[in-house]
């Protein structure tokens, strides 16, 4: 039986070993040596003589600066960096990305871990039959990726030598551009299949109740989101039947001796959206029955109701080597995280019919797979998965060759769109800043003012000169407020915005300590 990444996840937590990463050392240490070196200062400016509270503001914002020069220097980056990491079909064999799936139910875990590392900020994972992408926000860009690699090895259980040359790597627009393409099928196996859109949807919609998928990565995929329905509204990309499921079932027809489904016996494992498609396109083809296996009868029957032509014969998992044997083309498309056919299994059963000449064919499009490829070593059986599929959807990808051009042009857009807006970011612990500082000012002059006028004033009044000044302040900062706000749509405008926030912060004197702290907060 094959480990899966969901069965290495639950494994280390029973097993009660702390998922999240250690530490490193040096981290550490260098921790320890600063809180040692803080306290001695602190020791002996209470031994000497105490120091004016200016000198000690200025020695104050001094250390400040210095801590956050070493934050920057330790990071290495001044902008935190969107990372991409992955495989895919294009570039992964199909008994390395099950190693990798990680099943949605798992999904909030991976983020939780993924975050705990000490240089990523925010993840998301996108895995399907045909990927298994991270996308994470990195505090530094090779220490994030060192950490998402580490993720990667060890959860997989794949040796981090044998699992880097499959992986891409991708950053910042490269990263968000390939995100787009993903969303709008430009990088699918069948060019232009809607599923992945649907699957780009749930990462978002999965995100939302997890810290770690933040501000940056829900940025990104809802405009991800945009350009996959943009690509399919705007161009024909999506013309036709299009998907994983329509591939099998054509490279199934094209093994059959007939070429038709007219006198073949089809079954077909699992009852989800993968085997609504494929019973959509048999019927297409001229299949008339299908026999199909399912965990539960609910949702299998719900798969019967939507189609009333073709005749349904509905059994439960422990009716599988039975129903097999039954058969001559089997669809696995389950959940599932095993195998369930075996050699041994497929070679007991009895010779199938002459209408697949002799020999029994599994197309399975399940990721981890659900029939074992030993079953190709037998005389009457061959099992085909989804890295098979490139032999029919070659042709496809030529037809749409057009489209996929006008889509890229609209995905440059989408990514284009992102940028400005995630640039404008930069701006809001600046517009924070000013504003913190102008209160500081108005209200200390309050209260100067009350003090010098006494117990004379009423509460309506001390209200409305309270009101007054809050007034004064807000129109003094509407000018330098508007110049620093900006939707992000237009890139020439994001960059006049932030040349106006480096200069506002420049005239006001906001200190990169100030500006700082209040980013993190955000």
């Amino acid at each position: 039986m094959q480990t899966t990444m969901q069965q290495r996840l639950q494994g280390r937590n029973v097993a009660g070993r702390s998922v999240a990463p250690s530490v490193p050392a040096h981290r550490s240490f260098h921790s320890h040596r600063a809180a040692t070196q803080t306290a001695t200062i602190s020791a002996a400016a209470s031994s000497t003589t105490k120091l004016p509270a200016s000198h000690l503001e200025s020695s104050k914002k001094a250390l400040d600066s210095l801590k956050q020069q070493a934050v920057n220097r330790y990071a290495g980056d001044k902008k935190s960096s969107i990372i991409a990491i992955g495989l895919t079909i294009h570039n992964a064999p199909v008994e390395l990305r099950e190693k990798l799936a990680v099943p949605e139910a798992e999904w909030p875990r991976a983020i939780e871990e993924l975050c705990q590392f000490p240089h990523i900020e925010e993840a998301a994972v996108l895995s399907t039959c045909n990927r298994m992408e991270l996308y994470v926000v990195g505090l530094s860009w090779h220490r994030g990726v060192r950490e998402v690699e580490e993720w990667l090895s060890r959860t997989s259980g794949v040796p981090l030598d044998e699992l880097r040359p499959y992986l891409f790597l991708l950053r910042d627009r490269d990263a968000t551009h390939h995100l787009m393409r993903v969303s709008g099928g430009l990088d699918s196996l069948v060019m232009g299949e809607g599923q992945i859109l649907a699957q780009v949807r749930q990462v978002y919609k999965v995100g939302q109740n997890c810290p770690g998928f933040g501000r940056h990565l829900n940025g990104l995929f809802k405009q991800a989101i945009t350009a996959g329905k943009r690509v399919r509204a705007e161009t024909s990309i999506s013309t036709g039947s299009v998907s994983v499921s329509s591939a099998a079932v054509e490279l199934a027809q094209l093994k059959l001796p007939t070429h038709n489904w007219s006198d073949a016996k089809v079954c077909i494992i699992g009852a989800g959206k993968m085997s609504t498609l494929l019973v959509k396109h048999l019927q297409s083809k001229g299949c008339k029955e299908v026999t199909v296996l399912n965990r539960s009868l609910p949702r299998a029957q719900a798969l019967a109701e939507e189609f009333p032509e073709v005749k349904f014969n509905i059994h439960l998992m422990p009716d599988l080597l039975q129903c097999v044997e039954a058969s001559d083309v089997i669809f696995a498309a389950s959940g599932s995280e095993e195998i369930l056919i075996h050699k041994e299994h497929v070679e007991a059963m009895s010779k199938p019919s002459d209408v697949v000449g002799s020999k029994r064919r599994f197309v399975d499009i399940s990721v981890p797979r659900n029939i074992a490829p030993a079953i190709n070593e037998l005389e009457h059986g061959i099992v085909y998965n989804v890295d098979d599929l490139k032999e029919v959807v070659a042709a496809n990808k030529e037809g749409r060759a057009q489209a996929a051009a006008e889509a890229e042009v609209l995905i440059r857009e989408e990514q284009r769109a992102f940028e400005a807006w995630r640039d404008s970011l930069e701006t809001v612990p600046t517009i924070k800043a000013l504003r913190s500082k102008a209160e500081t000012i108005r209200a200390a002059e309050f209260e100067k003012a009350v003090s010098r006028l006494g117990e004379g004033l009423s509460k309506k009044q001390l209200k409305a000169v309270e009101e007054l000044s809050k007034g004064i302040v807000n129109k003094l900062l509407h000018g330098p407020m508007t110049a620093l706000r900006c939707d992000g749509t237009d890139p020439d405008a994001v960059g006049q915005t932030l040349a106006n926030m480096e200069a506002l912060e420049r005239m006001f004197q906001l200190s990169e300590v100030d500006v700082a702290a209040l980013a993190g907060k955000q």
